[in-house]
This record gives structure tokens, C-alpha cells and sequence, in this order.
């Protein structure tokens, strides 16, 4: 049926292309990722095809839309607590594991669908489309809609609904305003506004942002809602041949105890040679300063992506070096201050053809049990490719 499915999307879209003025593009992606981990090696493989729809017949109008098919392979059942210390799967009652298990299942959606309307210095834009905010590589503290993978944070992120209004006051002064409805509930659906502006060598901006969190207790699986409003800044430049950037947020909970705050701040240098040089720091004051607080919750909530961090400070650094013109090879790593342990992610990318990419990257934990980056989480990596038409 899936497949049947798939078929009669590609049909549509192909009888939608012939009669109106549409743009086609997108790619394929197979990806075969293995690791070892208590002597066992597994197996954990998709296929990914992306297909884009855009178009500009309209005069001052923009639509686009993508579709994206995953079919996983190899291992697809995984249960979260054999990736936990023992200390704390032994306070979890057996009869509950079930409720800790995840499955990768095949997966046929619309990612993005939105149309965007431009008047002048404005620009409205309704339905799924991409919305990314702040300044940071591997994590963005203002950007409480999308959660980076650290070890892989240029990832695409997903869509969102929302209705954004963008002002154009200059050529680099710019409003934004955003609402994230959730059903018909205005008092519980996210509110932002961001006002940013370009001085010199440098951009800033600043914003405001209300929404429901939710936070989930996974002893007992119950969620609570609470009002979040959050203030946030950022800017990026460059300063003597350096590039430097930031952004912080403060939160304002509605249960006043648990207000908190986030920041990260970096900089880069390419150097003659064509070595690139990346570091950034990160504390988030949600995170726990040692690993004997963490728990239960912060490792899910962590691993959930209810929270960004598990630890409380951690440095990430980035070298990517031009072998070739089309080879590239670097590393990235992050260390957590906070419970001294670390991850090194070492990778190739190599632009086999024109429209032909691929990346090769490992990761090697290296940290004690219950500890962020603990060895026991299992070392591997994968070979993805991208084929684009």
C-alpha cells in the first residue's frame, strides 16, 4: 500500500508540473550508518528521497512545497535504556521498558507546503516552511523550534507551521513577526517578534518570544504545560580578520523557579593555507554541572530534545581542511566541561560528481558509564550519499 501510495504522489505531482509553470528539483539519499557497542555490531539504514515543488508564475507570489519518503533498514527497534547507566534503569520498574522503546518506521510526508506574498518592503508567508533563528554552528539558544544534533548540525531541520511577517524597513534593517498556532488556542500558541539591523562589519538582533512548553516526567509519562516567554540577542561579524558571533536567551517561566538562561558564543579563522578553525562555548543553565546529577529525565529529555543540553558547559570546536578541490576532510569535537568527557567526530566530503555528494563520518566516545559522551553509548559511523536532480 505505502508503495502504491508513493506512486500515485509521483503521478499527481508529474500531471501538476505539465500543466502549470513548476520547478522540480530535490535528491536522494541512502545512508548506511554501523556501530560496536558491547561487542555486538549493528545496523541502522535508510533510504531518503526529497522532492521539491516551487513556483513564480504569480506575479510578487512564491509557493513551494517538498515531499520527503524515508524507508528505514536494518536494525529498527531500539529500547532508550540500554543506552542508560545502570544505576538508573535499576530504579525503572521492568514492566514499564516497553514504554521506553523506539521504532524507526517508514515514514511519507509533507515537510513543507506555504505560499509567500510580497508588497513592497513586506513579505507574508503562510503554511509549513522552514524557520531557523540565531548565529550559533552547532547549537542556536534563540531557536526554541528546532533542536541541532551536535554531531550533526547542518542537517536540515524540519518545517513548521506558522504565518511570518517580514518588514523590510532598509537594506539591513528588517521586522519579523511570527505566530505558531496550535488549533484555535491563541493564549498557547508561540508569539515572536525579532527586530534585527546591520552596523558596519556586524549584524544584530534582538527578540521576544512567548509559547506553551511542555515538559514531560518519563517515570510516569504525564506532561506539564506552562507559559514560557523568553527574551533573546545575537550578532555575528568579523574583527581583525576573525569571525566572531553570539546569542543568549533568558527564560521567564511561568512557575518563577524555573526561570533559566542559555548562551554561546564562537569564532573562526581560514587561514592561508585553506585550514578553516572553529570553536565555540555553550552553557546552558539547564544543564547539571556534574554527571552524578544526572537522572532518568535529563537523559530523556535530553534525548527527546526537550532540552538542548544534558551537561551544563561544553566547548565544541570544527577544522575542515581542502585536500582537493573536491575532497575535504576535518573533524569536529565536543567536550563537556562539566563531567570531563568528549566526542570526536572525524569526516570526509567528497563531491564525487557534479550533482553527487559524499560524507563519511565516525564518531568515537570517549567518557566513563553516565557520563554525556560515555563509551558505553557505542562507537561507529556512516556513508551517506546525496544525489540531486
Amino acid at each position: 500500500m505505502k508503495y502504491l501510495t508513493l506512486a500515485s504522489c509521483i503521478l499527481l505531482l508529474t500531471s501538476v508540473l505539465v500543466y502549470a509553470q513548476v520547478d522540480l528539483y530535490g535528491y536522494l539519499e541512502p545512508q548506511y550508518s554501523a556501530f560496536y557497542r558491547d561487542s555486538t555490531f549493528y545496523q541502522t539504514n535508510y533510504n531518503k528521497l526529497r522532492i521539491d515543488l516551487k513556483s513564480t508564475a504569480v506575479k510578487n507570489t512564491e509557493f513551494g512545497a517538498n515531499v520527503i519518503y524515508l524507508l528505514y533498514f536494518g536494525k529498527k527497534d531500539w529500547n532508550i535504556l540500554d543506552f542508560l547507566p545502570d544505576h538508573i534503569i535499576s530504579m525503572i520498574p521492568p514492566e514499564t521498558y516497553p514504554y521506553y522503546q523506539l521504532t524507526f518506521n517508514d515514514t511519507f510526508f509533507l515537510d513543507n507546503a506555504y505560499a509567500r506574498i510580497n508588497i513592497r518592503r513586506l513579505a507574508l508567508t503562510v503554511g509549513k516552511q522552514q524557520i531557523s533563528m540565531g548565529t550559533g554552528y552547532f547549537s542556536n539558544p534563540t531557536d526554541v523550534l528546532n533542536t541541532k544534533d551536535a554531531l550533526d548540525p547542518t542537517y536540515e531541520q524540519p518545517g513548521h507551521n506558522a504565518l511570518r511577517l517580514d518588514f523590510y524597513i532598509g537594506s539591513r534593517v528588517n521586522l519579523m513577526a511570527l505566530y505558531t498556532p496550535i488549533e484555535f488556542d491563541w493564549e498557547n500558541s508561540g508569539k515572536l517578534v525579532r527586530a534585527k539591523i546591520g552596523i558596519g562589519h556586524f549584524d544584530f538582533s534582538v527578540s521576544g518570544h512567548e509559547y506553551q512548553h511542555t515538559s514531560t516526567n518519563f517515570y510516569t509519562f504525564q506532561q506539564t504545560q506552562e507559559r514560557r516567554m523568553l527574551i533573546g540577542a545575537d550578532f555575528v561579524g568579523e574583527l581583525l580578520g576573525l569571525g566572531i558571533w553570539g546569542e543568549g536567551i533568558y527564560n521567564f517561566m511561568e512557575n518563577n523557579d524555573d526561570n533559566s538562561y542559555e548562551f554561546i558564543v564562537g569564532t573562526d579563522y581560514t587561514f592561508e593555507s585553506g585550514l578553516y578553525a572553529m570553536v565555540e562555548y555553550h552553557r546552558n543553565s539547564l544543564g547539571k554541572p556534574t554527571h552524578n546529577e544526572y537522572f532518568l529525565n535529563d537523559w530523556m529529555r535530553y534525548f527527546t530534545g526537550e532540552t538542548k543540553t544534558l551537561s551544563q558547559d561544553q566547548i565544541y570546536g570544527l577544522i575542515q581542511y581542502p585536500l582537493t578541490d573536491l575532497i575535504m576532510v576535518g573533524s569536529s569535537a565536543v567536550f563537556s566541561i562539566s563531567d570531563q568527557s568528549f566526542v570526536l567526530i572525524p569526516m570526509v566530503y567528497y563531491s564525487l560528481f557534479e550533482n553527487v555528494d559524499l560524507t563519511l563520518m565516525f564518531n568515537f566516545y570517549i567518557g566513563e558509564e553516565g557520563k554525556t559522551f560515555s563509551s558505553t553509548l557505542g562507537n561507529g559511523g556512516f556513508l551517506r550519499a546525496q544525489v540531486y536532480f
